[in-house]
């Protein structure tokens, strides 16, 4: 009998979430985007938005339960300042910046985008 390990079920998250916003007309341009080190940041999806070019760097979130605030009360402030230094960090290698927006996809038992979630001011 396979384990169904976070892991997993993060990753059938992921993969939900793109679907849905690749279905919306939203393109791939990077998965699992990393900073190099400790303490740095992570980004889930990075989109494009082909109808006005904007980068969208997509937090995915997954609770099996809603308590807590379900899967959208656990984007603290912290997990933010991650997020927006990770798009600093990638933006960097970018000749020229395009406008961007930071979206999350919630995904319980049902699929909730949330396009411009949180900025970067005052991160």
């Amino acid at each position: 009998m396979k384990t169904i390990t976070t892991r997993h079920r993060g990753d059938a998250a992921e993969d939900a979430a793109l679907d849905h916003l690749q279905c919306a007309g939203l393109a791939l341009v990077a998965r699992n985007y990393r900073t190099p080190g400790r303490g740095g940041g992570e980004i889930d999806l990075i989109m494009r938005d082909p109808r006005d070019a904007t980068l969208v760097f997509v937090e995915v979130r997954q609770r099996s339960s809603g308590t807590h605030g379900g899967a959208g009360g656990s984007i603290t402030g912290l997990k933010q300042r991650r997020i927006v230094f990770a798009a600093r960090h990638y933006l960097n290698g970018l000749r020229t910046l395009p406008p961007c927006r930071f979206d999350v996809v919630l995904v319980e038992e049902r699929i909730t985008w949330l396009q411009g979630a949180f900025d970067a001011g005052g991160n």
